[in-house]
């Protein structure tokens, strides 16, 4: 089975709870590589006791190469916006951004309570 790399983009509470969620899986083909967050959060904190990388969106991009998804979990326009732009100047054609709605989809089956609903929705 080919490992999927995986980045998170806001560790606030929707992105803490799915990271939590995602460790569980590591040992079934997923490795989260990188996290994206600027505040002191649960998410944050967790990322850091477990090794990971915690970048800014310039840093994510430079490293995207090394990473098969990154989730948008912000709910901020501006930034996802800002992934797509900067990911499409950076040559990589390999790299998706997955948004709230594919990370609540994936939740569906990897969870038993639901994932947090604080944010509007934005979209692709």
């Amino acid at each position: 089975m080919k490992k999927q790399t995986i980045a998170i983009v806001g560790l606030g509470r929707v992105g803490s709870v799915f990271l939590e969620a995602l460790l569980s899986k590591a040992n079934q083909g997923l490795e989260i590589v990188a996290v994206v967050e600027k505040s002191d959060t649960p998410g944050c904190r967790l990322a850091q006791a477990k090794g990971i990388a915690i970048l800014d969106v310039d840093g994510l991009i430079g490293k995207s190469s090394d990473v098969d998804i990154i989730f948008d979990l912000t709910g901020v326009s501006a930034v996802r916006q800002e992934l797509r732009e900067k990911l499409l100047k950076s040559t990589n054609r390999h790299t998706v951004i997955a948004t709230e709605n594919i990370a609540r989809m994936i939740w569906m089956f990897i969870a038993d309570t639901e994932l947090p609903d604080i944010h509007a929705a934005v979209g692709y």
